[in-house]
Order: C-alpha cells, then sequence, then structure tokens
C-alpha cells in the first residue's frame, strides 16, 4: 500500500512541474501530457506491482504512455483553439474595416452635400435673398398675432369663468345670511313678547333676481 502511495506522489509532482515549473499558465499540449502521464504512471504502476514488471517501471512506463496520448489529445485542443482566436481575429478585422469604410462613405456625402449648397448658393442673388427675410418677418409677425389673439381669448374664457363661480358663491353666501338673520331676528322678538301678544306675521326674504 505504501509503495502504491509513493508512486502516486511521484507522478502527481512530474505532472505538476510539467505544467507549472514556467510560472504561466500552460498550453493544452503540456496540460493534456501532464494530467496523462499522471493518469498513465499511477495505471502503470498498479499494473507492475501486479506483475513482474515491477512498480517503477510500470510507473516509467504507464507515465510516458500516458504523456505521449495526453499530449496528442491537447495538441489537438491547441489547434482548435488557435483556430477560433484567428477567426476571431478576422472577424474582427472585417468590422473594423467596415466601419472604416462607412465613416468614410459618410464623410464623403456630406462634402457632396456641402458642395451643392456652396453652389446653390451662389445661384441665390441678394435681391432673392431679401426677399425671403421679408417673408421670414411677416410669417412671424403673423404667427405671434395669431398666438396673442389665442392667449387673449383663453384669458377671456378664464375670467368669465372665475366671475360665474364667484357670482354663484357670493349669492349662495347671501342666502345664508338672510336665512340666518331672519331665524335671529324671529327668535328675538318671540322672545321680547308678553304672554297673550298675537305673533307676528312671518317675514318674507325677497332674494335678488339674475
Amino acid at each position: 500500500m505504501n509503495r502504491r502511495i509513493v508512486c502516486l506522489v511521484t507522478a502527481t509532482a512530474v505532472a505538476g512541474l510539467t505544467g507549472c515549473s514556467s510560472g504561466v499558465a500552460p498550453s493544452k499540449t503540456a496540460s493534456g501530457a501532464g494530467a496523462g502521464a499522471m493518469i498513465g504512471g499511477v495505471g502503470g504502476a498498479v499494473v507492475g506491482n501486479n506483475s513482474s514488471m515491477g512498480t517503477g517501471t510500470g510507473l516509467a512506463a504507464g507515465a510516458a504512455a500516458g504523456a505521449i496520448i495526453g499530449g496528442i489529445v491537447g495538441m489537438v485542443q491547441d489547434a482548435k483553439d488557435r483556430k477560433e482566436q484567428d477567426r476571431l481575429a478576422q472577424e474582427r478585422a472585417y468590422q473594423q474595416g467596415l466601419a472604416k469604410k462607412r465613416q468614410a462613405e459618410d464623410k464623403l456625402k456630406a462634402d457632396l452635400q456641402e458642395e451643392l449648397e456652396i453652389a446653390e448658393g451662389f445661384r441665390i442673388s441678394d435681391l432673392e435673398l431679401s426677399d425671403a427675410k421679408k417673408k421670414l418677418e411677416g410669417a412671424e409677425e403673423r404667427l405671434k398675432r395669431l398666438r396673442d389673439e389665442r392667449s387673449a381669448a383663453l384669458a377671456k374664457k378664464k375670467q368669465f369663468d372665475e366671475a360665474n363661480e364667484k357670482t354663484l358663491q357670493t349669492e349662495a353666501e347671501i342666502a345664508r345670511l338672510e336665512e340666518e338673520l331672519a331665524r335671529l331676528k324671529g327668535e328675538e322678538a318671540a322672545a321680547s313678547r308678553k304672554p297673550g301678544d298675537a305673533a307676528p306675521a312671518p317675514t318674507t326674504v325677497v332674494r335678488p333676481s339674475n
């Protein structure tokens, strides 16, 4: 049992040195070779211990075979990774080129549009320009006049609504006070009457008409 543990530790140490001695992340090939050597070494040690080969011979043979197989697997994976990286790099380069092409096309269109406007400006006379400015001033004055008229009509409507609302509130307050005063006067007259006196005729409250 102790010999198997020693073999396992030895194989693991060999794989660790292979993958980590450089201080940087190992490639898939190195990682695969290290993992294969560890697995193969353990398997070879077990087989050698149970056969006439011996534990040391089995460890060495298994580690070598595992390293070869693991290295091949890692090499294939490295090739796939490099191919994917190349594809991504080509895609980035294509997108960058496309963006530059679009920028150049946009700049060309803007330059052409500016040249057309300059050429058209040469064909416009001072009289046409003055005419256009006068039309603009007339349109702005008309727009201001219409806006002022609209604002005045809206202000009238608000004032009209406020006056009607205040009139209703005032008339309601007048009616309330008239009723309150009539009630208080009636109570005062009843309190001042002597026993046996006839009750005064009810007072009719006349409300102002609308």
